[in-house]
């Protein structure tokens, strides 16, 4: 008879923060709050071989906690990890199989939660699997779930990304494509273990993307309002189409930051101006009362130290980027939410060049 014994494992998930500016659905930013996996999976002794698969356990503390389902088939990160080992022929998780998340990313916020969800399911899977995945083929996984790639590419690479879905052949576009309920289905009380178990697979190599350089002084303040708003939500906002003119304004203003922000020492006046859009925040500002009034009167002339200011992802944070007074900048802020009844949390991230990491332990 052999004894049980045990391994474990650390997954590590960056928040991520998109858009920045003119860069809608294009480029992230990573930054030092973290969704973290503590792993172990207890292999029992040989005796019983044919005792059934145990119910992986899984807790939660932080961020969310009250909110999280703690059940494996309706978490979104063991969901992803399931969807990953069914396409590469494992149709369980393994028995034994303990799963403690602690979250540092407040859902719902636009700081990329549900990314790095994501990212972690498929790092999950991965390490239980043994798979070996690449990090392009890791990408694609959460690419068929996340289907933007700013948000999952930043919490993958690491640091300042700008990323693309390409352009695939009919048949890949297609397979990308594939509703969302077969991707991670849902799983009724009287599902029964063949359930979802033959999804569909990625095609290779849906998305790409490049590492900008970022200049190491720059830092984040992250002012977070009390309230939450959906993706799905803010992009009901958005129009069906645009004029030339704001394309226009948008893309001249995407070429000039990206290289804005790895120049040291930053230009407050080059970044400032560099960080206006048209494309989104215009159109999202009914949905965050206090919006227009923070990006136009917290400037680089009133706040000596800052670089620009934008929402972050859908919203409903607002990312100053800048180089000191980061608590002028955040109490101001405040000040103009408190005249809408809105409070807000604030706090000063670190752009982190390290992206997702597994340890073992």
């Amino acid at each position: 008879m052999m004894a049980a014994h045990s391994r474990s494992f650390k997954i590590r998930v960056p928040a991520t923060s998109a858009n920045i500016g003119p860069g809608f659905d294009v480029v992230g930013l990573s930054l030092s709050l973290y969704l973290t996996l503590t792993v172990t999976v207890t292999v029992p002794d040989s005796s019983n071989p044919s005792a059934p698969a145990e119910w992986p356990s899984i807790s939660y503390s932080g961020e969310g906690a009250n909110e999280v389902p703690l059940d494996a088939y309706k978490n979104l990160t063991t969901r992803v990890a399931l969807y990953v080992l069914r396409s590469s022929g494992i149709p369980s998780f393994p028995s034994g199989l303990t799963i403690h998340a602690h979250n540092e990313i407040p859902f719902g916020r636009g700081l990329g939660s549900s990314g790095a969800a994501v990212i972690a399911g498929v790092f999950l899977a991965d390490a239980l699997g043994k798979l070996g995945l690449s990090q392009e083929r890791i990408l694609d996984f959460a690419l068929m779930v996340e289907r933007h790639p700013d948000n999952v590419t930043a919490a993958l690479v690491g640091g300042f990304v700008g990323s693309y879905l390409r352009e695939l052949d009919p048949s890949a576009t297609q397979a990308a494509s594939v509703p969302m309920s077969e991707v991670l289905p849902e799983y009724p009380p009287d599902s029964g273990p063949d359930w979802g178990r033959d999804p569909p697979l990625p095609p290779v190599g849906i998305g790409h993307y490049v590492r900008f350089e970022w200049a190491k002084e720059i830092r984040a303040v992250a002012i977070i309002p009390r309230f939450e708003l959906s993706t799905a939500t803010a992009r009901e906002a958005l129009p069906q189409s645009y004029s030339r003119k704001d394309l226009v304004f948008n893309m001249q203003r995407l070429a000039v930051l990206t290289t804005a922000l790895s120049r040291s020492p930053p230009d407050p006046e080059l970044i400032y101006e560099a960080m206006k859009d048209r494309v989104h925040q215009p159109y999202r500002r009914g949905l965050i009362p206090g919006l227009p009034e923070v990006t136009s009167s917290i400037t680089p002339d009133t706040h000596p130290g800052l670089l620009g200011i934008c929402l972050s992802g859908a919203g409903p944070t607002i990312l100053a980027l800048a180089l000191g007074g980061f608590e002028a900048i955040a109490e101001d802020a405040r000040k103009i939410f408190r005249e809408k009844s809105i409070e807000v949390d604030w706090m000063v991230l670190d752009v982190v060049t390290e992206g997702s990491s597994v340890e073992e332990t």
